[in-house]
């Protein structure tokens, strides 16, 4: 029998692990979701290269990794604009190509965007963990061996299951192009909306905040705006003496968190699942991918937008999606 085809971590870059599209059923037990901070640019790179929707790739944080192949592959490289290379010759991004036995894949500098998705035909083939592959660093689970990448580290490829699309190119106007300066994140005001003031309802809105360099798959904090005036209260029985405390609650997916009233906090893929922080609202679901495209320092605002105005930005989403399976034919 031949060996299983793989790859070798000869530089890990920043941050890369294994991620899918995560594994939900489980927040109830304080096991967060995990999977892609950018959901589309992995399905994109998944459908180039002939695998399922949720078929395990790479995630690269800023900085990406450098592998070298041992039997022929095709790879899609998709998400922040991190040009790859085959033994040094830049390669297209959004594209399916094809990578021969002993070639190295590696990375050029980051020139949009954070995070850079590889596809490889088969997919990564790390065991399943609550029926998923995807890493959850704190948690130690998921992934190859429950962490980032390491040098040295030999990681299986699976079989493919379906044709590729060699050679075919996402255009521009399907993909999502990386968040610009001052880009809006749309959220709902929350459950504890009220225990802040009006004026302060309206700054939180108006204000320009930037992007701290602690933003990471737990969460994206904020910086910059104008601290929050809580409404005077008496602690409820349970709850810390902080004004921003609450009696411990759930914490959705995308839910934004403001310790102290100072620096917002947009919980993502690996957050917790509650706490004691009250929560100023919840980034819709259509954004939440922008977030994980965000760089330290980048300016962004908070839109205020109702129900109605979330599920039509799912439905755009959707389409979008609607539009990349109408292109490869997937």
């Amino acid at each position: 029998m031949a060996d299983a085809a793989m790859f070798e971590v000869v530089k890990p870059g920043l941050a890369t692990t294994v991620q899918d599209l995560g594994r939900p059923g489980y927040y109830h037990l304080g096991l967060p979701i995990s999977g892609a901070m950018d959901r589309f640019a992995l399905i994109a790179a998944n459908r180039l290269v002939g695998n399922p929707d949720g078929a395990a790739g790479l995630e690269a944080v800023f900085l990406g990794p450098v592998l070298k192949f041992s039997a022929d592959a095709v790879v899609a490289v998709t998400g922040a604009t991190m040009p790859p290379k085959l033994d040094g010759a830049e390669q297209p991004l959004w594209t399916a190509f094809q990578i021969f036995a002993g070639q190295e894949l590696s990375f050029g500098y980051l020139k949009a965007g954070a995070r850079a998705y590889i596809a490889i035909a088969g997919g990564v083939d790390v065991p399943e963990v609550h029926g998923s592959r995807s890493t959850y660093a704190l948690g130690g689970l998921g992934g190859f061996e429950g962490r980032a990448l390491q040098s040295g580290d030999q990681v299986k490829i699976g079989a493919p299951t379906g044709p590729s699309k060699l050679g075919v190119t996402i255009p521009e106007d399907v993909r999502r192009a990386a968040p610009a300066s001052g880009t809006l994140l749309r959220a709902m005001p929350g459950l504890y909306w009220h225990r802040i003031t009006e004026e302060s309802q309206g700054s939180f809105f108006e204000d320009t905040w930037t992007v701290a360099p602690e933003a990471d798959r737990i969460g994206y904090r904020f910086k910059g705006g104008r601290a929050l005036d809580f409404v005077p209260r008496k602690p409820p029985f349970g709850a810390g003496s902080d004004p921003s405390n609450i009696v411990d609650s759930c914490y959705p997916y995308g839910s934004i968190q403001v310790p102290g009233g100072t620096e917002p906090i947009v919980l993502h893929r690996d957050a917790v699942s509650g706490g004691g922080y009250f929560m100023v609202g919840t980034v819709i679901s259509a954004d939440m991918d922008l977030i994980g495209q965000l760089q330290p320092h980048q300016p962004v605002r908070f839109e205020s937008i109702d129900m109605e105005g979330a599920l039509a930005a799912r439905r755009e989403e959707r389409a979008r999606l609607d539009r990349l399976g109408e292109f490869i034919g997937a």
